[in-house]
């Protein structure tokens, strides 16, 4: 072992064990690579003529226009949480379903589908699903452990499900990374990898994990023999629809807009922003002309997004079509402030505001130091290290697809999703993505490897946010073997996903090329 690959060892040691120590995961990624550095300058293994480059690394991070969505859709994601529409949802489907254990634990996995588009939040959404679809399944006779693992997986779905902060994420690092990698290969004019190819690419992957579930929850949970209990209390199909259309409008004019290529990923985030806004709003303004307002704005805006997909989105200023979006814009404003306001009036917005910024400062907080581990990692010529390991293990590309995933499933124990894309992309990522394998693929596969990575025991994060809020009854125990099965089936996804690459390739393919 030479000096070099000693000093690599200890700063990956000396990394986990920073983050295992309950220091902030930021200090810790970027503390232990800057000590490795001056400890290996001093020995005289490492140049710090390296660490010249990152500021000009911290700027390109700050000025990366794709990750302002980040703090919008955490935004969007908040306050759609905060605005209590999910509680509304699930007490339809509860009514809906009428009362059986099946129909209830089916319901709660559609909702969660449905609330992992609109927020994404993993934290927030776990334990939204505790304090209202708990009681809920368990009422309806669902087993503690099936309630507890059906939580935990379906409160990991917008790790998947796009539009996913994770996906952003790794849209970036794929995205430069891939550049570079193919651009050392000799291919100089590589397609270019964006946010809306994960997008699309996720969806077929993320429906087909939904659907195992479905199966396993039906399989599990079949309906007592004797006639089906009718409901007892008959939703009014009005209710039915004006509870679920407005989310619904507003993730197709999200997706919608990225995937028809009307707006860039950060103008779709804004969009979601702004809509969530304008939801919430309207679900707390007891003045009618107020709702009026916020809801023609709000059908202003999916009229303008409509036309842009349909390619009629550009009219001459002077023109009728010219004067009508402005109209509609000046409405998608005027509507805007007034949610605004009225959002602040009732203390909701501070509130989310607040979220927003805590949460946007870790994951920007931890970009920045990863940006410093890649740097250093380099510095020490771990990437040529890594380029050599992997072209000597037995299966090629292959081999080192599995080694990445096997590293990416244990790390999951251990780190958060956002931390495993900043240190495992950029340095493991250049030897397989310089090859003829797809990018979107191998990206996906990251997405679902990451949400295992939320359940496995017993260090999974849905699995702590569970604990924080479920009752004395259910024990850590009950949970580990509730969620057993859910990993099993994630896993059962990611290698149909491996043996079929077309799941994750076809959709953007279609759409984009």
């Amino acid at each position: 072992m030479t000096g070099a690959e000693g000093f690599l060892l200890a700063m990956g040691l000396g990394l986990f064990a920073g983050i295992l120590s309950g220091i902030p995961a930021m200090l810790a990624i970027a503390g232990v690579p800057l000590v490795t550095a001056l400890i290996g300058a001093a020995f005289g293994v490492f140049d710090l003529a390296f660490l010249n480059f990152f500021p000009a690394r911290v700027w390109g991070v700050m000025s990366n226009r794709l990750l302002m969505a980040v703090p919008l859709f955490i935004l969007m994601g908040v306050l759609l949480e905060r605005a209590r529409l999910a509680e509304r949802m699930l007490g339809v489907l509860a009514r809906m379903t009428g009362g059986s254990a099946r129909g209830m634990a089916l319901s709660v996995l559609a909702f969660s589908t449905l609330i992992a588009a609109s927020t994404g939040i993993i934290g927030a959404t776990v334990v939204m699903l505790v304090l209202i679809g708990l009681p809920a399944m368990r009422k309806a006779g669902v087993d503690k452990r099936l309630a507890a693992g059906l939580i935990c997986a379906s409160g990991t779905l917008g790790q998947v499900i796009p539009p996913s902060i994770v996906l952003v994420l790794l849209g970036d690092q794929i995205g430069n990374v891939y550049l570079e990698a193919q651009q050392r290969a000799g291919n100089f004019a590589p397609d270019a990898v964006s946010v809306g190819d994960l997008f699309a690419g996720a969806l077929i992957p993320g429906l087909v994990l939904v659907a195992f579930y479905a199966v396993y929850v039906a399989l599990r949970l079949k309906p007592a023999p004797g006639p089906a209990p009718s409901p007892r209390d008959p939703v009014p199909a009005g209710e039915v629809l004006f509870t679920f259309l407005p989310p619904v409008l507003l993730i197709l004019a999200v997706l919608g807009s990225i995937l028809a290529g009307v707006a860039t990923t950060t103008e779709a985030a804004g969009l979601g922003a702004v809509g969530a806004a304008l939801l919430a709003a309207h679900a707390a303004e007891p003045l009618r002309a107020g709702r009026w307002l916020i809801a023609a704005a709000g059908l202003a805006a999916l009229v303008l997004v409509g036309l842009g997909m349909a390619g009629m989105g550009r009219a001459a200023p002077g023109s009728a079509a010219g004067i009508a979006a402005l109209a509609a814009a000046a409405l998608i404003g005027a509507g805007t402030l007034w949610a605004g306001g009225r959002l602040w009036r009732v203390g909701l917005l501070q509130g989310a505001m607040a979220d927003t910024v805590r949460i946007s400062g870790m994951v920007f907080g931890i970009v920045v130091a990863a940006s410093l581990l890649s740097l250093v990692f380099r510095g020490f010529g771990g990437d040529h290290l890594v380029e050599a390991w992997m072209a000597a293990l037995p299966g090629g590309t292959y081999g080192a697809i599995a080694l990445v995933m096997a590293l990416i499933f244990l790390m999951g124990f251990l780190l958060e999703a956002v931390e495993i894309i900043y240190i495992v992309v950029p340095l493991l990522g250049p030897p397989i993505l310089g090859t003829d394998i797809s990018p979107v693929w191998f990206a996906i596969l990251i997405a679902m490897n990451l949400q295992t990575s939320f359940l496995t025991p017993p260090f999974g994060f849905a699995l702590f946010y569970f604990r924080s809020v479920a009752p004395p009854d259910i024990t850590t125990l009950d949970t580990y073997r509730g969620v057993v099965p859910f990993v099993l089936l994630q896993l059962a996804a990611l290698g149909v996903l491996i043996a079929v690459p077309g799941l994750a390739t076809w959709l953007p393919d279609l759409i984009f090329r």
